[in-house]
């Protein structure tokens, strides 16, 4: 056993297994440190995917017979990293995160204490940072942090999906005994997260009883057509129960009018005699901008430019009734730049949660001692990691005016980006508003995207322009190790002009996630788009003579 002792962090806290330890880690960082490269996406080169790359891995895979050395399994783990793609100035694709110091400090005390978050006698810090937590968020948003409530679960869908539960139970307490109502219904954006799409096939409601509400050029939900559906539910003898409110859509940023959205949900219960209707706020990646809501603007004192300050006005004025929804969530490991995965499911009235949780005498191991006050026997997870320690040390490190500094930034780049991009491309055309994101299509020749938005397009010509930025994506995507754009095959729908269905449209993303996204780096940004269309455009052109010919 002795042996087996040396894999382990010592007992009593000796020197040469701390030292042993340190090394370990210092040897990790030093080698993924030598593979970073400024200029590049990747750490190192990337591996040669070819079609039977994973086959490959399956058929070498072995467990060994006996344990290899230590330096051999972290040789092995850095041969993993090589390639790997690695968030700096280059990546602008998504909401993938650079996890910031103080978050991976952290995460390393979740994982050298290794608590379960399910019982604070098996993980009391990850379960007092995690109460902690939630009373900083909850004063953030507008909360009463005596009677909120939040758990740390598996990302923006672990929040959509427990809020649906809460909401299913909350309006059919039997439900978790006998099974779910049959016409129960859910609304959203048909620009909204896949999460209630794969929630309503979790819980039983089923996807036919999901209605999908239109959007406003601005890519909120149209609130005339959610009142006009949910009485339409109601006329048929259905049940509203759940409107998803996208606080900052994956590919656009629109932020859904939340106090709108509560004023009809009120005005129905009212009318029709009918329960509350539950809404969650899904705030994954939009969250973050309610560090602004008590921004004092006319003051500025962080001094943020006129631009850059009045787009983020505009959202203190659309985050400052996240407040209303029932529960919303915060995506740490999106533009709270932590590791994966670290969000907080935060719920207005802790009540709701006696709904969902288990009776004592179901879980005799934790919830019915006479020790330990904290047993969140009401999570779907049993074994849940501590991300709020990794949460707890990033709001800690940043304060609010970090995170403003650091969120303004993106705007800033934002901004920049547009204004160059549309100077430097005459084919070009972005397709959303200022935010931390920025949507872009390209045409073959002169711009249509008014043309688009108005109907006046048939099918054939829309599908023509998404085929051209669709081949384009891959064009730069095959250089995806230089800089690393996004691109979304459903920007919003639109209307054809011979046809009733509405038609996605195709486009590319700019997404600022990174603290070394700076404008100082805009024009190189364009400068790399320039050049690959005009090549694209060549290539284009040459294809077509030959075909000719």
């Amino acid at each position: 056993m002795k042996e087996i002792q040396k894999l382990f962090p010592s007992m009593d806290g000796n020197d040469f297994q701390r030292e042993e330890l340190l090394s370990y880690f210092k040897t990790i960082l030093t080698k993924i440190d030598e593979l970073k490269d400024p200029n590049k996406l990747t750490l190192g080169e990337m591996p040669d995917y070819t079609e039977d790359y994973y086959n490959r891995v399956i058929q070498k895979a072995n467990v060994p017979n006996k344990g290899v050395s230590m330096e051999e399994v972290i040789q092995k783990l850095l041969k993993l990293v090589e390639g790997h793609r690695y968030v700096n100035r280059n990546y602008v694709a998504n909401a993938a995160p650079l996890p910031n110091i103080a978050s991976i400090i952290g995460n390393l005390v979740m994982v050298l204490v290794n608590g379960n978050s399910l019982w604070d006698v098996e993980g009391q810090a990850a379960a007092t940072a995690e109460i902690e937590v939630t009373s900083m968020l909850s004063k953030l948003v507008g909360y009463d942090e005596s009677i909120s409530a939040g758990y740390t679960t598996w990302g923006g869908q672990g929040a959509v999906f427990n809020s649906l539960r809460l909401a299913i139970a909350r309006y059919a307490p039997a439900s978790n005994q006998h099974g779910i109502p049959k016409n129960l219904y859910c609304f959203c954006s048909e620009l909204s997260h896949y999460s209630l799409y794969k929630s309503v096939e979790a819980t039983g409601i089923g996807v036919e009883n999901m209605i999908r509400v239109k959007v406003n050029d601005d890519h909120s939900m149209n609130l005339e057509d959610l009142r006009e559906k949910m009485e339409q539910v109601i006329a048929k003898g259905g049940v509203p129960l759940y409107v998803l409110a996208t606080m900052g859509t994956t590919d656009t940023f629109g932020i859904d009018d939340i106090e709108g959205i509560k004023q009809i949900t009120e005005d129905l219960e009212r009318t029709y005699g009918i329960n509350s209707i539950y809404i969650h706020a899904d705030s994954a990646m939009g969250g973050m901008y309610t560090f602004f809501n008590d921004y004092d603007f006319e003051s500025n004192p962080l001094r943020f430019e006129d631009r850059v300050k009045d787009v983020l006005k505009s959202y203190q004025q659309k985050f400052k009734h996240i407040k209303l929804a029932d529960s919303m969530v915060f995506d740490f490991h999106k533009l709270g730049q932590t590791p994966y995965i670290s969000s907080l499911f935060l719920i207005k009235n802790r009540e709701n949660l006696m709904y969902v949780d288990l009776d004592a005498a179901e879980t005799p191991y934790v919830g019915n001692r006479g020790y330990g006050s904290y047993h969140t026997g009401y999570t779907l997870e049993c074994s849940r990691m501590g991300s709020a320690l990794a949460i707890y040390a990033s709001l800690l490190a940043f304060g609010i005016e970090g995170y403003q500094e650091l969120l303004a930034n993106y705007i800033r780049v934002n901004i920049a980006f547009r204004e160059t991009l549309t100077k430097e491309i005459t084919n070009v055309m972005v397709t959303n508003e200022v935010s931390p994101i920025t949507t872009f299509r390209f045409y073959p020749e002169k711009i249509k995207w008014n043309d688009e938005i108005n109907g006046h397009l048939t099918v054939e010509e829309i599908m023509e322009i998404n085929q051209f930025n669709d081949e384009f994506a891959e064009v730069i995507g095959a250089e995806r190790d230089t800089v690393f754009f996004g691109n979304t095959k459903k920007q919003r729908l639109i209307e054809a002009a011979n046809s009733n269905k509405r038609i996605s449209v195709y486009a590319h993303k700019f997404f600022a996630i990174s603290p070394y996204t700076t404008i100082e780096e805009v024009d190189r940004y364009v400068g790399f788009l320039k050049e690959h269309l005009e090549f694209f455009l060549k290539t284009k052109s040459s294809n077509n003579l030959m075909l000719e010919i």
